[in-house]
């Protein structure tokens, strides 16, 4: 089946995003994910035959933001529950994406797991940080919302860009998320620290505004890998 065709679940897209990996950064979300973390902040994120498109329609998306920025952020959702879409977007983002611009990959699964068809992509992803959250395992490290997720570097560039941040602690840089506004709402794109989330909801309650966040709590489920 070809790109224009390729179906592909997806929450949303947006630049710049400047959180969650080096630069301004294209962030492309899947949408779909059986893995429910429990703690996750991106449960909106989880259920899934929501948000169709093709692989083709976000290439285009994304095409004009890609001449300005550093790289190409993937995340979710579970990108590996699409693993087909995954790899003809990566294919698709090397096409057009020329130059040293990176492309990051989150996975909620153990490397052990995905490595197999990583490894097969010969280069397609320069980075990939794997492995579920786990509140209990401490947040100190750059770019991960828990310690025991382990940045994988998978290319050259990868190793260039990346190898000085693979042990990196969050207070290597400054304290920051995203916060875009589209479609009348407010998200957040980031790691936000413990407890930012539920000060921000306290904020805006003492300043009169109602909100609520996607952050979940409850059971694991049994992870589906497509």
């Amino acid at each position: 089946m070809g790109t224009e065709r390729m179906r592909l679940y997806l929450n949303r897209l947006h630049y710049p995003v400047t959180t969650l990996g080096p630069g301004r950064r294209v962030g492309v979300w899947f949408q779909g994910c059986t893995l429910r973390c429990p703690g996750c902040v991106s449960a909106d994120t989880w259920a899934s035959q929501r948000g169709e498109t093709t692989v083709d329609a976000v290439l285009e998306s994304v095409a004009p933001w890609l001449a300005q920025a550093d790289g190409v952020t993937i995340s979710g959702g579970e990108p590996f529950q699409q693993p087909d879409a995954l790899e003809a977007l990566l294919r698709g983002l090397r096409n057009i994406a020329r130059g040293d611009k990176d492309i990051l990959v989150y996975s909620g699964y153990p490397w052990e797991q995905i490595a197999p068809r990583v490894t097969g992509w010969e280069g397609l992803a320069d980075a990939l940080i794997s492995e579920p959250f786990r509140a209990e395992a401490g947040q100190s490290l750059v770019w991960r919302g828990s310690d025991n997720q382990r940045m994988n570097l998978l290319t050259a560039l990868g190793r260039a860009r990346y190898a000085e941040w693979v042990e990196a602690a969050r207070a290597t840089l400054p304290q920051a998320l995203d916060i875009f506004f589209q479609d009348g709402e407010v998200w957040m794109a980031g790691i936000p620290s413990p407890g930012t989330l539920e000060n921000l909801r306290i904020r805006l309650a003492e300043a009169g505004f109602d909100s609520t966040t996607s952050q979940a709590h409850g059971s694991n489920p049994t992870p589906v890998f497509a």
